[in-house]
Order: structure tokens, then sequence, then C-alpha cells
């Protein structure tokens, strides 16, 4: 008996080609245009896959995986997604879709994702579990075998997913969104200064580090959680490039766009601090504290920053892999809490927060007036060595933790092809 597939989609274009794509595969295709249509067809008839848009007119795709996986619990859902990112892939397997394909997609890409979904729900538990079980699970802590990802399902999401869907969505979201990660990063930032910078003499430096980077946690929660685009994360993408799905070219292209949005993101929060006036907070020892951090920043040498910026975004790129495997909202604050307060606590260098941290340094210094240490030169505090010093053997780190050492790690261990299948 051939494999019932329901499609929601607004587009007829996408209707139509799903149609043609999965009726050759031997699928019993389905298609509604109206997603209200599209939920009344699925709760009064079984379908072993949905395929659903994620933004159609009027209707937002993730209240219908909501619904569907209320109405239609046996059915494997993927989404379908124009403005992809990891935020929103982590959201929608939250809400019960067992994948997401980006548009445009070919039709390999897309018969691999819905393959790839209905094995999954297959070899789940969850299919097993009655409506009663479901309902009791909603008010329970969630087991990871029911609710969390494995790693190997991770590192498919990120390489043939999360990786294309960054490189098809629009330039301008991308921007935006950059700009808002630039500006959550620097949230963590100004947290983790203002409720430490008289600490040491209370409590001690490791308590105080301790404190910064619990603190500082709050940044990527923004970015994961409500969605943005951040540099660091988007090294991941490295996995991508090892699979084929994208080209070097187009990595670049993006990253680049997603590094100048981040700056121009952390110029701004570090502008709203210096003129909010909070910096005088206990009679300027929190700006004080501030210019301090930009100083000592700016006068690490290359060698030191490059290797500390390895061991940041190592940490930081485990964050984010985790909270794509966390199902839960609160599984993803935990996911991402540890390693970046580990990261913030050991002292390693995150190039979108040095984007904040030194030129709030800059503007207290050179408009509020405010010295610098005595242990350091006075004029050491510039654009130049912000860029020079700290920028680019940030950036270079950055990329050597985030895409080497997990974006490359894991497509080694898991997505790597076997000798035979490269020698055809």
């Amino acid at each position: 008996m051939n494999q019932r597939m329901l499609v929601i989609d607004d587009e007829k274009i996408v209707l139509e080609s799903c149609r043609k794509i999965f009726t050759g595969e031997g699928f019993d295709v389905v298609t509604a245009s109206d997603p209200r249509e599209g939920m009344r067809m699925a709760a009064s008839s079984p379908f072993d896959v949905i395929l659903v848009d994620w933004k159609m007119p009027g209707f937002d795709g993730m209240d219908v995986i909501a619904e569907l996986d209320r109405h239609a619990p046996d059915s494997a859902v993927v989404m379908i997604s124009g403005y992809p990112s990891v935020g929103r892939a982590a959201e929608a397997m939250k809400r019960g879709a067992m994948d997401y394909v980006p548009k445009p997609f070919t039709p390999e890409e897309i018969l691999e994702t819905v393959k790839g979904a209905i094995q999954r729900k297959i070899t789940e538990e969850k299919k097993a579990l009655g409506r009663f079980e479901k309902v009791l699970q909603s008010v329970q802590f969630p087991t990871a075998t029911l609710e969390d990802k494995p790693p190997q399902t991770i590192a498919e999401t990120v390489a043939s997913t999360v990786g294309v869907g960054k490189t098809t969505s629009p330039w301008i979201t991308v921007f935006v969104l950059g700009i808002l990660a630039g500006a959550y990063i620097g949230f963590g930032g100004l947290l983790s200064t203002t409720v430490t910078f008289d600490l040491p003499k209370i409590m001690g430096l490791g308590f105080t580090k301790l404190i910064a980077g619990s603190a500082f946690s709050v940044g990527l929660m923004l970015v994961v959680i409500a969605g943005a685009e951040l540099f660091t994360g988007n090294n991941l993408m490295l996995s991508s490039v090892m699979t084929g799905k994208i080209t070097l070219g187009a990595m670049s292209a993006r990253w680049a766009v997603v590094w100048v949005a981040n700056l121009i993101g952390s110029l701004l929060l570090a502008l709203i601090f210096y003129l909010s006036g909070l910096w005088k907070t206990g009679d300027g020892a929190l700006g004080a504290s501030a210019v301090g951090i930009a100083y000592l920043k700016v006068n690490l040498n290359f060698l030191e920053v490059l290797v500390r910026a390895i061991g940041c975004n190592w940490l930081v790129c485990l964050a984010v892999w985790m909270a794509l495997a966390a199902r839960q909202t609160i599984g993803k604050i935990f996911a991402i809490f540890f390693p970046i307060m580990a990261f913030v606590a050991i002292g390693f260098e995150h190039v979108v927060a040095n984007m904040y941290f030194i030129p709030a340094g800059l503007f207290l210094h050179n408009w509020a007036g405010i010295a610098a240490p005595a242990a350091y030169d006075p004029a050491s505090l510039n654009w130049i060595n912000f860029f020079w010093k700290n920028m680019l053997p940030a950036t270079i780190g950055n990329i050597i933790g985030g895409g080497v050492f997990v974006g490359m790690s894991y497509w080694g261990a898991y997505l790597r092809p076997h000798s035979a299948e490269a020698q055809k």
C-alpha cells in the first residue's frame, strides 16, 4: 500500500513540485493551499507524512505544526521554510516536527529529508504513546529518549538543513537578524559587567568570573531562543561545505554579512550604554570597569587572542549544538548556560562579545573622559588596535574553534563518506 502524504502550502508551484516528486516515488499525494483545510484533512484522514509551509498568509506554520502534533500524532511532520534559522529549526522540532527543509529545495534534498523523517518517526517511542500519555507528558519533565535529538541527527540537521537554509535566506533577513544578534550578545556583556564590577573585592576573582559567565549566558539564550544570526554560531556552516550542500563562496559571503551586522548591533548597544548614563553607577565604577575590560582586550598579543578565541567558539558552538538537540525551552536554556558560563569564566575571547566590550570602553574613555588603568598605555585603546589586535585574531580563532573543532569534527564522526562510497 502506498504511503499517504499531505502537502500544505499556499504556493501552487510548491504543491505541484511535491506532487510530481513524491508521486514518482510511490506516494499517494494530497495537497491543500489553505492551512485550515489542510488541518481538517489531517484530522479526518491518516497520513504517513505531512509537509507544511512555515509562513502562509494569515497563518503561522508553527501553529499548524502544533495543531498537527495534536490531531495527527502518528504523522511525520516536516516543515518547509523560506526563512530558515537555527532557532526556527529548533522551535519547529520542539512543537512536533521531525525535520525541516529550506526553500528552494531540490528533489533529492526533500526526498532525503522526508524519508529520514518517516524513519525517525517509526523508530521513536513517541509514536506508540496514546493520547492520554501525551497529555501527561506535557506537564512532566521529558525524557531524553522521547524528546532529545541524538548527535548524529543534529549533525545531519546542521549540515543538510540549517547550513543550507542560511545561504538561501533573503539577505535583508540575515542582515536584520545579524544586527539583533550583535545587540543580544551586547546585552549579555553589559549584564555581566554590571553584576560584577564591584564583586572581586567582596567575593574574590574566581567567584566573580563564575557570576560574569552566568550572567553573560543570557546573550546566547536570546540569540537561539528568540532567533538571530550570530557569526560564531554560523561557523558550524563549515559542515555543510564539507558535505557539498553549499559552496565555500556562499558560506563566506553569508559570514561577511553576519559579521558586519553583528558589529552594527554591538556598536548600537555600546552607544546605548554610554548615552544611558548607566556607566555612572557606583560613582563611575561601572564605567571604569568597562574601560578596564577594553584596555585588557586590546593589550593581549595576537597569539593569546587567537588561542583564546579557539577555546571560546569550541564551547559556544557546542552550546548551539546541544540547544538544537533539546526539544523543550528549559532544555535549551540549560544546554546554553553551562558552556557559555564556562568560556567566560575561563577567560576565552568571543569576537562578537568584543564588538561590544571594546567600543563601550572606547566611548567611555574618549567621550566621558574615564582614565585608562595605570597598568596600560592610555594610547593603546584605539580603533586600529580594536580591529588589528583583537577583531582579526578573534575572528580567525572563532572560525577554527567552531568550524573545525565542532562542525568538521562531527562531520568526520557521522557524515564523512565511507572510503568505498568516496571512490565511486
